[in-house]
């Protein structure tokens, strides 16, 4: 969903562009309050412990009486100093900021090791394929350039590539697609099962009795950590991921097969659909001119983005976590989220704000400003996911002899008044886990 064209842009600009997606990736920001939380945790029991040796302290003087009750004291409170240091390692306080260190440790691993990983597989790919590297050269990139910016764009769920075509000039090689969906799909919906088998594992390697606590009960309660679920949630949202992009992929080679998939190899053809289906939740990174598919797979595709990204079916009752930091809720804070509308309500006022924003393009070019395109731009724009349905010259009803294709996302032809709204959109998307709960107080019947 770029307003510009990305070769635009030289390697120093792509590099802060990396880093710019790589800090503001999901899992990068978790993982930042976590470090934050473990060091809240640590002040807390230096504190505690201060105040405890004070305590000590000040009983000592009071106590200051006789030597046999001196005598006395010393021993009970050595006794007892002695049953709280064979206590310690249970200690609920204690047990919470190792478990949120330990945590911390298993999110940063599995950050670098994806991070490294896919970028040496990437760059790997590229100097064993004569065709990609023809296409790096055509576009004057650097393989280890394309290779991190890449990674990092797909891992952080961004869909920004560092040539104009996106995935397009791609779409033949099916390696470099098979090894960026993992990256994709770890890096967003199967977040929290990878998670949990890195958790689990460091747990059966190590013994370390926070680790074993996080695995044997509910790991979010302990932590207060969003993306650890529990095991048979995992196991449902894995089977979940695979059963929506399973129909993504039958629905995408069964009506496009002889379509937008045509004069490719049926392996070709397969793999280009299970890259746009992965996508379609998560990076938004494409293959296919969206803007040529069926409108059936585009409604597909808008469900699918707008979906959450853990939406799990789970028919089992889920015990209710304590959470991080409860409050009291006044009279007010009450009637304010009863009063919310829900996360529908709101992508139907953006999309009428849109549609009054660019009547006038709607009236002298209904084709490509149709409203299942402001549809799809807002939807991927709320899901964080980057599909665009791109413009064309060709699909201009009064053709403009100044008008040039270019290699931008749809928003790219709106007005300012309507890209504004829809960075309005991004923000509301990349936040409504906070404002799920909202539509309940509207009565529908």
């Amino acid at each position: 969903m770029s307003a510009v064209e990305m070769e635009v842009f030289s390697d120093g600009q792509l590099f802060v562009l990396t880093v710019l997606m790589f800090t503001g990736g999901e899992v990068f920001v978790s993982l930042v309050g976590l470090a934050s939380k473990w060091s809240k945790l640590r002040k807390q029991g230096t504190i505690s412990i201060s105040q405890r040796v004070e305590s000590h302290d000040d009983e000592g003087v009071e106590l200051e009486t006789t030597p046999q009750v001196a005598n006395a004291t010393d021993t009970d409170s050595w006794t007892r100093n002695s049953d709280e240091t064979s206590k310690s390692p249970i200690d609920a306080k204690w047990l919470r900021r190792e478990a949120v260190r330990s945590l911390s440790l298993v999110v940063l691993a599995i950050v670098v090791a994806a991070h490294v990983l896919g970028g040496a597989a990437i760059a790997a790919y590229v100097y064993a394929s004569p065709g990609a590297r023809r296409t790096l050269r055509s576009k004057a990139l650097g393989v280890w350039t394309f290779a991190v910016f890449t990674t990092v764009s797909t891992f952080s769920n961004c869909g920004f590539m560092p040539n104009n075509e996106n995935m397009a000039a791609f779409r033949r090689d099916t390696g470099l697609q098979l090894l960026l969906v993992p990256l994709a799909l770890s890096g967003n919906t199967l977040f929290p099962t990878l998670l949990a088998v890195c958790v689990r594992a460091a747990a059966e390697a190590t013994r370390r009795p926070e680790l074993v606590e996080m695995t044997a009960r509910n790991g979010r309660e302990l932590t207060g950590y969003y993306h650890l679920l529990p095991a048979r949630r995992c196991a449902m949202l894995a089977a979940t991921v695979a059963g929506l992009v399973a129909v993504q992929v039958c629905m995408v080679c069964g009506m496009e097969w002889g379509g937008a998939l045509r004069g490719m190899g049926p392996w070709e053809k397969v793999s280009n659909a299970l890259f746009v289906a992965v996508n379609s939740r998560h990076t938004g990174e494409s293959t296919l001119d969206l803007s040529t598919l069926a409108p059936a797979i585009l409604v597909l595709f808008v469900l699918m983005m707008y979906l959450p990204p853990y939406t799990t079916w789970f028919p089992f009752e889920e015990s209710s976590g304590v959470k991080d930091h409860p409050t009291e809720e006044t009279q007010g804070s009450r009637l304010l989220k009863s009063t919310a509308l829900s996360q529908l309500s709101y992508l139907a006022i953006f999309i009428i704000a849109i549609c009054i924003t660019e009547r006038e393009n709607l009236e002298e070019d209904p084709l490509n400003f149709s409203l299942l395109s402001i549809v799809v731009e807002v939807a991927s724009a709320y899901g964080n996911v980057g599909f665009s349905m791109g413009y064309s010259c060709s699909r201009q009803i009064s053709p403009d002899r100044l008008c040039t294709d270019r290699w931008t996302g749809f928003v790219g032809r709106w007005s300012d008044s309507g890209k504004l709204i829809l960075i309005l959109v991004m923000l509301f998307g990349r936040l409504k886990k906070f404002g799920m709960k909202g539509g309940k107080a509207w009565k529908l019947g």
